[in-house]
Order: structure tokens, then C-alpha cells, then sequence
């Protein structure tokens, strides 16, 4: 994915790119002597397509960005922008869509953006605008459009959103090597006094780049307010001659697996769901205990799915397959 640091973008330098990428607004138009009865025409006969209010893109361009993935979101974007005054970069969730970082819920369909203006933030039709100006080292560019760096976005949505939803894009992040935790911390250093910096603290604090989707981060969350012990992540298990299976989450001291089971189900592949209990049965063999769960369970009954994982604690304990410490600690 193009990304890079760049110098800040003025409103300039962004209109040009934008015009030679083949969207206009109407004031450019205008001012570039082009009649405003033949932007009507050319409207009307689909020369050009309308993006948002006074803004528009040549008919070819639109018709190739919406054949490619996320082309319609990356349109909604150009518009929003054209439409954008002096130094706005797109930020938040839309940052997060276009850096490919993974969000809990894409929510609101609005371009979010950040600028200079009056505090606070501003919506209008089809954006959702924050009024803070945005350092030069925070801005990176993706698509050819200006955003917030994979740090920076991921602290606002950890500043403005609640901590699951700032988990998840932080997990996500670090998983796809977007950023560090380093650069997490050093972004959070410049904002010392924005709202929500002590939520995105912790959320920096417990983010960790093993876990490879947002149903495993919630569900780490869910297993730390159940009261369970840390667990090891993305753990092969198996015996002395050959592993079985890399496990999502592995409590050593219970010899305990946990699965979060994805959105393809079973009945939909049969062969998949063979090779489950086949590979269930080998780690049971070699006397492991697994626990499946799905994002219906995390999401609306977690505290029940650390209760199952907690009573295959509680079975190993009396299999005595558990020291006398871990055997207290599976009561909780």
C-alpha cells in the first residue's frame, strides 16, 4: 500500500493533485474559464460525475476507481477533500480504511477529517471534520491523499472511542507492521492535554501485535475482565515428535487452548470442520484441553465463554495435570 511520510500538503498542492487525478470542484472549474452552462452539459451527458456537492470527477475516472476495491470510498474521499479547506488531511476511521487498519465497527459513513478551525469538530453533509491542526510528522499519504500517520490514527481512534473499538485498531496496526508501539507512545507524548489520552494510554499499554483479528483482540479483552490469567498468544502446541496445532490463546499453566472461531462456519465446509476435530482430538490426546468460542459468544456472552475456559481449567486440576499454585489460581 503507498504510504509514505510527506511534508504537510497545502490546499494547493492538494487541489493540483486532485485536478490531475481528474477531480474538480465547481470554483476551479469556473476559474479556470470553463463556462458553467458546459459543466451542466457535460453533467447531464455524464462527462462528469457528481461526488458531493459542487465537486465532481471525469466519468472515466469514476468508472475505474469504483471497479477496484474500496474505489467508491476512495471517490467519497477525493470529494470530501476537494470540498476541504487549506491543510485538512483525512483522519479517524476513514485513515484507518485507507491505511488498512481494522476497526470494530466502520460506524459512521461520513469522511472523517482533521483541520485547522474552531475547536471542537464540525459535521456537514458526508464529513465528519475535527478542528485541530495536525503537525507536518503526522501526516502520511495513502492513495495519493494526505493522512494521519498509522500511529497518529490509531491514538485519535483510541482517544475518541472506547477501548475495545481502540484495541482493535491499535492490534491490527502493530499485526501489519503499520507501526510500533514506540511510535504509539511518541505520538501520545505531543497531545498531552487532548481528551482521552489516558484511555489511549491504556490502550497502548494492552495492545499486542499477535493478535491477528478484532475477534481476537475483544476477546482478550473479554478474558482479562473475566478475571483469567494472561494468555500466551499464536502458541504450536504438539508433542516431543511433531506439533499439532498453533492455538489462538494457550494457558501453559492449565494446558489449556482457546479457539476464536471465525466467520466461515462449518456446515458451509465440512472438510474444514474435519480437520477441527481431528486436530481437537490429537491436542486432547496429548492432554490439552480446548475451548472454542465465536464473535457471538465474546460479543454477547463473554463473561460464559471465561466461565468455560475456567472450568477446563478446573478440569485439569483434577486431572492433576496443574501445579498446586495454578490449581488456586483456576477457582479464581
Amino acid at each position: 500500500m503507498p504510504c509514505e511520510i510527506v511534508s504537510f500538503v497545502d490546499e494547493t498542492e492538494l487541489r493540483q493533485a486532485l485536478r490531475s487525478a481528474g477531480v474538480h470542484t465547481r470554483a476551479d472549474l469556473l476559474a479556470a474559464g470553463v463556462e458553467r452552462a458546459r459543466i451542466d452539459t457535460a453533467l447531464r451527458n455524464g462527462k462528469l460525475v457528481q461526488l458531493s456537492r459542487g465537486v465532481y470527477a471525469r466519468a472515466d475516472v469514476a468508472k475505474k476507481a469504483r471497479r477496484g476495491a474500496g474505489g467508491e470510498y476512495q471517490l467519497r474521499v477525493a470529494g470530501a477533500l476537494a470540498a476541504a479547506g487549506a491543510n485538512v488531511v483525512v483522519s479517524h476511521q476513514s485513515a484507518a480504511r485507507l491505511l488498512g487498519i481494522d476497526l470494530l465497527d466502520e460506524g459512521r459513513r461520513e469522511v472523517t477529517m482533521t483541520g485547522p478551525g474552531d475547536r471542537g469538530w464540525h459535521s456537514r453533509a458526508g464529513t465528519h471534520r475535527y478542528a485541530i491542526a495536525m503537525p507536518a510528522d503526522h501526516v502520511a499519504t495513502a492513495f495519493g491523499f494526505p493522512v494521519t500517520t498509522a500511529a497518529r490514527t490509531v491514538i485519535d481512534l483510541a482517544r475518541t472511542m472506547d477501548f475495545r473499538a481502540g484495541i482493535v485498531a491499535a492490534d491490527s496496526a502493530l499485526f501489519k507492521k503499520l507501526t510500533t508501539k514506540a511510535d504509539l507512545r511518541s505520538v501520545l507524548a505531543a497531545l498531552p492535554r487532548r481528551p482521552g489520552v489516558a484511555r489511549a494510554a491504556e490502550v497502548i499499554e494492552f495492545a499486542d501485535c499477535r493478535s491477528e483479528s478484532a475477534l481476537e483482540s475483544i476477546a482478550r479483552i473479554a478474558f482479562r475482565d473475566g478475571g483469567l490469567p494472561t494468555p500466551e498468544l499464536q502458541i504450536q502446541l504438539g508433542n516431543e515428535f511433531e506439533p499439532i496445532a498453533r492455538v489462538d490463546f494457550y494457558w501453559k499453566q492449565f494446558q489449556t487452548a482457546a479457539e476464536a472461531d471465525g466467520a466461515m462456519k462449518y456446515d458451509e465446509d465440512p472438510a474444514r470442520a474435519r480437520r477441527q476435530l481431528r486436530r481437537d482430538a490429537l491436542l486432547r490426546a496429548e492432554g490439552y484441553e480446548v475451548v472454542h468460542f465465536t464473535w457471538q459468544d465474546i460479543s454477547f456472552s463473554p463473561g460464559l465463554v471465561s466461565a468455560w475456559i475456567r472450568q477446563a481449567f478446573q478440569r485439569q486440576v483434577r486431572a492433576g495435570a496443574c501445579s498446586t499454585v495454578s490449581a488456586a489460581a483456576a477457582t479464581g
